[in-house]
C-alpha cells in the first residue's frame, strides 16, 4: 500500500468546502479568502496559534492548517510528520485529499511525509489491514511541485523497504539479483549478475570465503546507468552490502535476539539500488554504477573459521580474526572491482558495525573517507535536505593500525573500539580513487514506527543519495 500524489488544476475557492484539504499558510489571515463562517475562522486561528496548527472537523469533511515559518519551510521535517499524522487520522476516513499553498517545498514534504507514512509490507499477511483504507490519493494543485520526482523516490524507498523487510525464505542472493535485474529493467538500466563461478573465475574471496557456510550460491549484480546524455566525465560507483542474512557464521551471533532482525543485513544494497533506480526512472542525466555482493553469512557446510587466512579479489590477504565480521569482507571484492570503472568517486553504504548505532542512534549515520571535502559537503547537505542526515568522523592512518596482521596483510576485526572507523579503513586499503563510506546500521531497520519512517525497513539512505545524485549532476552541468 502507498498513496500516490496527483496534479490538477488550480480549486476554485468555491469547491474547497466540499473537500478534505490541507492549508498550508504563511500567515492565519490568509484564510480570510476561504468561504468559511466567521465562526470557523475564529476557531481555525485560535486553535492554529496555539501551536502552530488546526484540524477542523465538519461532518467528516477534514480541514488541517500549518502555519510556515515566516510564510516559507525552514522545517521541512517537521512538515513531513504533520503529513504522516494526517495519513495515520484519515486513512479510513476519507478517499482523498488537496494539499493547498504557495510553497512548493512545503508541499513536497507533507506529501512526502503522507506517502511513506501509508507504506505497509502486508505480503504475507492473510488479513491486510490496509484492505480498510480508503484514502489513495493526494491532490496538489501548485504547478511547481514536481510530482514525478516525488512518487517516484516515494517509490524507490518503498521498494528499498520491501526488499530489507523480506526474509531469507524468501530473498536468498540469487533472489535479491533476480529483483534488482527486473526493477533495472523496469527503467532502462543495465544490468548483469555474475554467479557463483563467474566470481570463483575472478577470485572473488571475499565474497566466497562468506559464502562457504551457506547451501545458496551467492551473486554480484552489476547495475548501469548510462544515459546518452550524461554529464559526468567518470561514473559515480556506488556499493551496497548484500548479506540477505546473518547469523555471525561460526562467530555465532551470542546475545538474546541478535539474529532477529538479520535480514536487515542488506539494507546497504537496498538502499544503493533504491537510489540508482530512482535516478533512472527521473532520467538523470548521470552515468552511474551500483555493484551488490550478495550472500547469506551461516555456520554450515565448508563455513570459513577464526584463523583463517583469506586471499582477496585484489591479491590482499586478510586473517579471519572474527566470522561475524563479514561485511567489510565482501565489500572489499566489490571495492577492488569498483576500480576498473576509473570512477569520479566512490560510495559505500552498509549495514556494518553495532558501533555506528551506538554513536548516533537511529536519526543520522556515520560517512567517512578520502573524498575532498566537497563531496563531504554535497551529501551533508542532501542528508540535510531529505532529513537522512550524516556524520563525518575522523579518517586517520592510526585507525588502521589496528587493521594490520602479524601474519597476513590485514586482519577483519581490529580493536574494542571507533569500530565503525576500523571497518572504514580496511575498506580503504582495496580503493585507489575517491571515496565514502557510509555506516547505516542504525537506522536501516526500526523497532517501531517514527512518523513517516515506518516500523521494520525504513528505506534510509535512497532520499539521501538520490538528493545528491541530483546535486552532483546540477554541478556537472554547470562545469560542461
Amino acid at each position: 500500500m502507498l498513496l500516490t500524489a496527483v496534479q490538477e488544476k488550480k480549486v476554485p475557492v468555491s469547491g474547497l468546502r466540499k473537500r478534505n484539504k490541507v492549508f498550508l499558510v504563511g500567515r492565519w489571515s490568509d484564510l480570510d479568502q476561504l468561504p468559511w463562517s466567521p465562526d470557523e475562522l475564529s476557531y481555525m486561528k485560535r486553535q492554529g496559534k496555539k501551536n502552530g496548527e488546526f484540524h477542523l472537523n465538519q461532518s467528516g469533511l477534514h480541514t488541517y492548517g500549518y502555519k510556515l515559518d515566516g510564510g516559507k519551510s525552514n522545517d521541512l521535517e517537521s512538515l513531513r510528520k504533520f503529513g504522516a499524522a494526517i495519513q495515520e487520522e484519515l486513512k479510513e476516513e476519507c478517499k482523498d485529499l488537496t494539499i493547498i499553498g504557495d510553497h512548493p517545498a512545503a508541499i513536497e514534504a507533507v506529501a512526502e511525509g503522507l506517502i511513506l507514512g501509508s507504506y505497509t509490507f502486508e505480503k504475507y499477511l492473510k488479513n491486510k489491514p490496509s484492505a480498510k483504507w480508503i484514502l489513495k490519493s493526494i491532490r496538489i494543485s501548485n504547478k511547481e511541485v514536481d510530482i514525478e520526482r516525488l512518487n517516484t523516490v516515494c517509490e524507490a524507498t518503498a521498494w528499498a523497504r520491501d526488499l530489507v523487510n523480506e526474509p531469507v525464505s524468501y530473498l536468498t542472493a540469487e533472489t535479491l539479483a533476480n529483483e534488482l535485474k527486473a526493477a533495472g529493467d523496469r527503467v532502462g538500466m543495465k544490468v548483469e549478475i555474475l554467479k557463483k563461478n563467474k566470481i570463483k573465475a575472478l577470485k572473488m574471496g571475499g565474497i566466497l570465503a562468506v559464502n562457504r557456510g551457506s547451501v545458496d550460491p551467492p551473486t554480484m549484480t552489476i547495475m548501469e546507468w548510462k544515459p546518452k546524455n550524461f554529464v559526468n566525465k567518470k561514473p559515480i560507483v556506488m556499493v551496497g552490502k548484500g548479506i540477505v542474512y546473518d547469523t555471525g557464521g561460526l562467530s555465532l551471533k551470542p546475545t538474546a535476539n541478535s539474529m532477529d532482525l538479520m535480514k536487515s543485513d542488506m539494507g546497504g544494497a537496498a538502499t544503493v539500488s533504491g537510489a540508482i533506480f530512482a535516478a533512472a526512472k527521473l532520467n538523470l542525466p548521470i552515468h552511474i554504477i551500483a555493484l551488490i555482493p550478495a550472500t547469506d553469512n551461516r555456520p554450515g557446510v565448508n563455513a570459513y573459521a577464526p584463523g583463517d587466512i583469506i586471499t582477496m579479489f585484489d591479491g590482499t590477504t586478510v586473517e579471519v580474526l572474527n566470522t561475524d565480521a563479514e561485511g567489510r569482507m565482501v565489500l572489499a571484492d566489490a571495492l577492488a572491482y569498483a576500480k576498473k570503472y576509473d570512477p569520479e568517486l566512490v560510495l559505500d553504504a552498509a549495514t556494518l558495525t553495532g558501533s555506528a548505532a551506538r554513536a548516533l542512534g537511529t536519526f543520522a549515520v556515520p560517512v567517512m573517507g578520502n573524498a575532498k571535502q566537497k563531496e563531504f559537503k554535497e551529501l551533508e547537505m542532501a542528508g540535510l535536505e531529505s532529513h537522512e542526515r550524516v556524520v563525518q568522523f575522523p579518517f586517520w592512518d592510526d585507525y588502521l593500525e589496528e587493521m594490520k596482521s602479524p601474519i597476513a596483510d590485514l586482519n577483519n576485526l581490529g580493536g574494542p573500539y571507533a569500530g565503525m572507523i576500523t571497518a572504514g579503513k580496511f575498506l580503504e586499503h582495496f580503493t585507489d580513487y575517491p571515496y565514502i563510506h557510509m555506516d547505516i546500521a542504525g537506522p536501516a531497520f526500526l523497532s517501531k514506527k517514527d512518523a513517516y519512517r515506518t516500523k521494520g525497513g525504513s528505506g534510509f539512505g535512497v532520499r539521501l543519495l538520490t538528493r545528491f545524485l541530483e546535486r552532483k549532476t546540477e554541478e556537472w552541468k554547470k562545469t560542461k
